[in-house]
């Protein structure tokens, strides 16, 4: 694999037609990349968990406490600076590769004067050392932030897609093999720790990049962008976690468990397939940041997809919510059944908004997105403690009412950028919603109409099948034409 040169001038956007065949191919390539390492994933922690004490993954999850919200702020914002503004040219560049490696050195710097008080505060001697060595990561991601951001821009997806592979695959037999060597909760640190080395070298082999001494007044516009992403992230991260400070500082930790797991059910599935999308949209979306008509095209296709996919999964979660408690849970869980009902529908809603943050960054309007995420993190919190007297059900019932308030301003803002009718776009959904909901109609219609005393096994089977077989079958029959269409289009990105 041969380095492009440090100075090497990013790639122009492709024609078009160039690009959708890019985008298709970059989104496959990503969800292949994410299923194979969650694989990985699962396999190495059911040998690992085998092997190690729970009082080990007490230890790292102390530290992750501090690492994941740090993790979270490392990049500042500068790698997707690099994306979005296309127009920086390869000075300012470098002095952004200066910056992120100063940012990870003041990490790692800060983790040193955090982790002896850490260890103090939970009562653990092993772990500022576990926090320290893991805070290496934060060096070795300033290294790779703006390289992998250039990566990115130049569309070179399937490379990544492949590094991802790799480091999935030394994280897990790293892990797996330290864990055999008897190195206990040394197996969990070292092994998060091959994630961050080995993509780093990955990203450098392909694309290095100079450095260059920092000049704020040159990197006014990519630190004000930087910074807009930074916050952004931040209250993304408070206010999304709100939810669970309030459930368990109310009602303490069997409730907030039965939340918890209602919560990962119910966001699983439409994770894995947004994922796939908010990976590669932001560097596209820069490609054609000036061309409302293409941003407008992308946005309708993409969400017509999305819809189509996670709309009845989350739907159809959401009416057998309680069979699929009882059958694949287990009766103790039964008081995650109102949450999961509830979750599922808006897990429905957030498929649909994941691209409009991309698309408001990519146009120039990111302190725009900023203050509604900060306007989120206020709102969200102070209606989860409301909600609260209502138990974890009225805390999953008010992201249902808050989350549509919250993003239409998000909506309104891309609209008017992209000069987008809110009636085209609501079309765009039409085939999704109109089967979605007929299917639950057929999936409730036949449930009343089964006998009581059926075994609950055997009432989700039919459930499930009714819910597949009846959106399949409705999909087809009444927007067949626009299957038609979308299938012809995705046919054309292949070729």
């Amino acid at each position: 694999m041969t380095a492009p040169v440090a100075n090497q001038a990013p790639a122009a956007a492709p024609p078009t037609g160039r690009l959708d065949k890019h985008m298709a191919r970059a989104m496959a390539w990503t969800g292949i990349a994410k299923w194979g390492t969650q694989l990985l994933t699962w396999g190495s922690t059911i040998v690992v968990a085998r092997i190690l004490n729970p009082s080990d993954y007490g230890l790292i999850g102390m530290a992750t406490i501090y690492l994941g919200l740090v993790a979270l702020i490392s990049e500042f914002g500068l790698g997707q600076a690099v994306i979005t503004l296309r127009h920086l040219d390869d000075h300012q560049v470098s002095q952004l590769n200066t910056l992120s490696l100063l940012f990870g050195l003041l990490l790692f710097v800060l983790s040193l004067g955090v982790a002896w008080p850490m260890g103090q505060f939970f009562n653990a001697p092993k772990l500022p050392q576990v926090v320290i060595v893991m805070s290496i990561g934060f060096l070795l991601t300033g290294l790779q932030v703006v390289p992998e951001a250039l990566l990115q821009r130049d569309l070179r997806f399937k490379l990544l897609a492949s590094f991802d592979g790799a480091k999935a695959l030394a994280t897990a037999l790293g892990t797996v093999t330290f864990a055999m060597l008897g190195f206990g909760y040394w197996s969990l640190a070292l092994g998060g720790l091959l994630t961050p080395l080995i993509g780093t070298t990955l990203v450098l082999i392909a694309r290095r990049h100079a450095f260059a001494s920092p000049r704020m007044e040159r990197l006014s516009e990519a630190l004000s962008f930087s910074r807009n992403v930074l916050v952004s992230r931040v209250a993304w991260y408070f206010y999304s976690n709100s939810d669970f400070l309030v459930a368990g500082r109310v009602f303490g930790q069997g409730p907030l468990g039965e939340y918890t797991l209602a919560w990962t059910v119910a966001s699983t599935p439409v994770e894995k397939i947004t994922n796939m999308v908010t990976r590669v949209t932001p560097a596209f979306f820069s490609a054609v940041q000036k061309e409302p008509a293409e941003l407008r095209r992308y946005l309708l296709r993409i969400t017509e997809v999305l819809a189509l996919l996670t709309f009845p999964a989350s739907l159809g979660l959401a009416v057998v919510a309680d069979q699929f408690v009882q059958v694949v849970l287990g009766p103790k869980w039964m008081g995650a059944t109102m949450p999961l009902r509830m979750l599922g529908i808006y897990a429905a809603m957030r498929s649909i908004t994941t691209l409009l943050p991309s698309i408001l960054n990519a146009t120039g309007h990111s302190l725009f997105q900023m203050w509604n995420t900060v306007a989120a993190a206020i709102i969200f919190p102070l209606a989860f403690l409301g909600a609260s007297r209502w138990g974890t059900s009225g805390i999953a019932v008010a992201w249902v009412i808050l989350y549509p308030i919250i993003t239409l301003p998000l909506y309104w803002c891309t609209f008017r950028e992209i000069k987008l009718p809110a009636g085209e776009y609501l079309r765009s959904l039409g085939p999704a919603m109109l089967s979605s909901v007929l299917m639950v109609l057929c999936v409730v219609g036949m449930r009343r109409a089964l006998p009581a005393n059926w075994p609950v096994a055997a009432q989700l089977t039919l459930s499930v099948s009714t819910g597949v077989l009846g959106y399949a079958a409705i999909l087809f029959a009444l927007h067949r034409e626009r299957l038609r269409s979308l299938l012809g289009n995705l046919r054309a990105l292949k070729s």
